[in-house]
């Protein structure tokens, strides 16, 4: 744990001695309906292809060369690593009739040609390098045909992307001069993917991103689990522009504070959880990083994709580590798929029943208001 926070560990053995914790100056109300919407969750999806999303992590295309296919809320994307390193994305769509250029998930290409006509493409800018049966085409103008291209940045490991097409971003200043000293000392450019997990649930991306956050739920919802190793209802909130960050003290720390004695910004002592908005979680642990990435569904309100990754420098990956890594997965499993999801679920189903009235959004409860504060200022609710 960076010494950046020593101070929120100060302030965290203060509100532990006095049974208080840090809140902000009003409730929030959120609709129910916003779980439920159709029009509400069309707006969620367009919001969210306009704005620098998370799209995968370097280690995926680490080599010169080398490409990952994937789709995001509905489009499908060619991310590749170019001969000087640097990273790029494209549509995955032939300027000619419409076809995939690539059905590999991965691999190491030059070229990316399209199986229905012969269509290909450079892996290095997109462009359009042969047509066959180009003299019987009234003219292809080769430079217009090229792949569209999607803007991709690499920040501390991970690809932004703005889906949308849109160029006028730039990820040093979405990420700001706080987020990047936060996850700096990670060295999350030289991590590897030691665990990579997928989750579709009938529950609205929301939810999860709320569960996920909130601080008040451990010692009821996991009392033989999770919540015997945080505090509940303590924790320190730092905005970082749309981003931002909750610290929370394990029971380590609160037993150490109610006996007066010192603490500091240690991993055994305290947590953090990085709220990258729009949808994403960098999770600090002793051994390694856990990543999430909520994605609403293309269709429906009352599904998403919780992808859950744990990131581990490869320095550190020794045998111990492994194991420790391994348990850590352990205790977040059952925590999650086992208690929170299933809660998660009852709200979903309850929202679709009575759809009417708000949801309670306390004081205490800053982590999970950001996100619908946030959702709602950039939808102009």
């Amino acid at each position: 744990m960076t010494l950046l926070n020593n101070d929120v560990a100060h302030t965290l053995a203060e509100h532990l001695r006095a049974g208080t914790t840090e809140m902000s100056s009003t409730d929030l109300r959120v609709p129910i309906s916003h779980f439920v919407s159709d029009e509400r969750a069309a707006q969620e999806r367009r919001l969210l292809t306009e704005l620098p999303v998370i799209i995968g992590h370097g280690s995926e295309i680490a080599a010169p060369g080398s490409f990952m296919t994937r789709e995001i809320l509905g489009i499908p994307l060619i991310t590749v690593r170019r001969s000087d390193g640097t990273v790029g994305s494209y549509l995955n769509i032939c300027r000619h009739r419409g076809g995939r250029v690539e059905d590999e998930s991965c691999g190491k290409k030059r070229i990316f040609t399209c199986h229905y006509h012969g269509w290909s493409y450079s892996r290095e800018d997109g462009s359009l390098r042969g047509v066959p049966y180009d003299d019987f085409y009234t003219h292809v103008d080769k430079d217009r045909h090229s792949l569209r291209q999607v803007r991709t940045e690499e920040r501390h490991g991970f690809l932004f992307a703005v889906l949308s097409g849109g160029q006028d971003w730039d990820a040093d200043e979405w990420l700001g001069p706080e987020v990047d000293a936060q996850l700096a000392p990670y060295g999350l450019d030289g991590a590897e993917i030691f665990l990579d997990e997928s989750f579709t649930l009938d529950i609205n991306w929301k939810l999860v991103l709320d569960g996920a956050i909130d601080v008040l739920h451990p010692k009821f919802l996991h009392p033989e689990g999770v919540g015997k190793l945080i505090e509940t209802n303590t924790s320190v909130w730092r905005q970082y522009g749309r981003h931002g960050q909750s610290f929370s003290p394990r029971t380590r720390m609160g037993d150490m504070a109610r006996a007066g004695e010192p603490v500091d910004a240690d991993f055994r002592l305290m947590g953090s959880n990085l709220f990258l908005y729009p949808n994403s979680m960098v999770i600090s642990t002793p051994d390694h990083v856990e990543f999430w990435t909520v994605w609403p569904d293309t269709t429906t309100p009352h599904r998403s994709t919780t992808q859950i990754r744990f990131l581990v420098r490869p320095e550190k990956r020794t045998e111990r580590i492994e194991k420790r890594v391994l348990r850590s997965w352990e205790i977040l499993q059952d925590a999650a798929v086992n208690e929170d999801w299933p809660m998660e679920l009852t709200i979903q189903r309850n929202a679709a029943a009575w759809p009417h009235g708000t949801y309670l959004y306390g004081r205490n409860e800053q982590s999970c208001q950001h996100l619908h504060r946030q959702l709602a200022a950039d939808l102009g609710d």
